[in-house]
């Protein structure tokens, strides 16, 4: 199997792995209970000879493949799915559902294109294994899990993921793209995916009847006043040309409407590339918070309480030559036209995790189309209970440019 060899697929392997997508698509599992799924994955290398280990990290695997001497090169593809019910009206949608720790029915569905990313790591892995030939080094191939809790890499790293491996010089992933067409791959060099946190403010205040609020310290208003006062720290104390996002997603508080409560407590996003101006916007928001409970009247004992969770994650660094180099690679066996180059995004990704260790691994993740190519109707978004990657391309597609790049990097003895 040359570089030139690569783009005809036989048949049958397109439906195996169709029906590996299909499986994967109707049995989709939420972040940290992806027994099932990581088991068939396992299965998959261990049918191709590859050497397995599961349970890293809680359910994340880890196959090796060892090649001869060259390199050593890391493929990772994540494995959960998400709280939402399908609407996709295909025969193989999910119907799965589970009940959350509080009871709850959940629905579950691969709305990320989780499916599609690890039926590609199988199809490249197995493309690959059946002509050695045209390779040497060592490929190793990760089954992500926890990636949408954005904790599944550190689990496994944390979890002495490259003492059980050897460790590799190269990483690369990939994630499907609604916005490109299914025979479309697209490639970013430097900041690709943004840093994540995750802030609670607790606003504090002193609670009373309604009808006197004089005699209360509402921490409903000053949430208001806060939630306003945020929105000003991107626009008028961070640099334009550095992105940046402040975004409020829940607000609680309150129980009758006539009662002022003791507290609200919000949760917020916060989205950077740069860690200076990640510092930047959490200091901001401490100072907000804290001036204008100050300026609300509220004693020092009763001041906001800015919460970050630390377990944030960092922004994804595509490795500018590493992905020029796949790069020329995608556009080898998939033509000139079809290989693009995207915007970096503001959604967070934990890929980036596994070249962040000392020394760095240079890595890289490119993204995958999934609609129809030559549409003119908007299709879908990630996330989106609609979402029905045209698969029978995209699959293809992505295996096509991941066996090329891993060819490139672990070129024949």
């Amino acid at each position: 199997m040359s570089k030139a060899q690569i783009l005809p697929l036989s048949t049958h392997l397109q439906t195996r792995w169709m029906e590996l997508y299909r499986h994967l698509h109707a049995h989709p599992e939420l972040s940290m209970s992806e027994q099932a799924t990581a088991a068939r994955i396992a299965d998959e290398f261990t049918r191709l000879g590859f050497q397995v280990q599961t349970g890293i990290g809680g359910n994340g695997v880890a196959a090796v493949l060892a090649n001869g001497p060259g390199p050593v090169i890391l493929l990772r593809a994540d494995m959960d799915a998400l709280p939402v019910e399908e609407n996709t009206g295909l025969p193989y949608a999910s119907r799965v559902r589970v009940l959350s720790p509080d009871g709850q029915s959940l629905p579950v569905m691969h709305a990320c294109g989780h499916d599609i990313h690890m039926t590609v790591l199988v199809g490249t892995a197995e493309l690959l294994a059946a002509h050695r030939e045209d390779w040497s080094g060592t490929l190793i191939a990760i089954g992500q899990p926890a990636e949408e809790k954005m904790n599944g890499a550190q689990a496994m790293l944390d979890a002495g993921l490259y003492q059980r491996i050897p460790r590799p010089d190269f990483a690369l992933s990939l994630h499907v793209a609604p916005t490109l067409p299914a025979d479309t791959v697209g490639i970013c060099p430097g900041y690709a995916w943004a840093c994540a946190d995750q802030v609670q403010i607790t606003v504090l205040g002193v609670g009373g009847h309604g009808a006197t609020p004089h005699k209360t310290r509402d921490p409903i208003v000053l949430s208001a006043q806060l939630i306003l006062a945020l929105q000003t720290i991107v626009s008028r104390e961070i640099d334009p040309v550095d992105p940046a996002v402040i975004s409020i997603g829940t607000l609680h508080g309150g129980s009758a409407f006539n009662i002022i409560p003791d507290e609200v407590r919000l949760t917020l996003t916060l989205r950077t590339y740069a860690p200076e101006v990640r510092e930047k916007l959490i200091a901001a928001i401490h100072r907000q918070a804290k001036g204008l409970a100050l300026a609300a009247g509220l004693p020092e004992n009763r001041l906001p309480v800015v919460t970050v969770n630390p377990a944030f994650c960092p922004a994804v660094y595509n490795d500018p030559e590493l992905t020029a180099r796949i790069g020329t690679a995608f556009r080898r066996v998939l033509g000139e036209q079809k290989v693009v180059v995207v915007k970096p995004e503001m959604v967070g990704e934990d890929f980036g995790l596994f070249g962040r260790v000392t020394p760095s691994i240079p890595l890289s993740i490119y993204r995958l189309g999934v609609s129809p190519p030559n549409s003119t109707t908007p299709f879908p978004p990630l996330h989106s209970p609609q979402m029905a990657p045209v698969a029978d391309l995209a699959i293809p597609t992505g295996v096509r440019a991941l066996a090329a790049a891993v060819i490139d990097l672990l070129p024949p003895a």
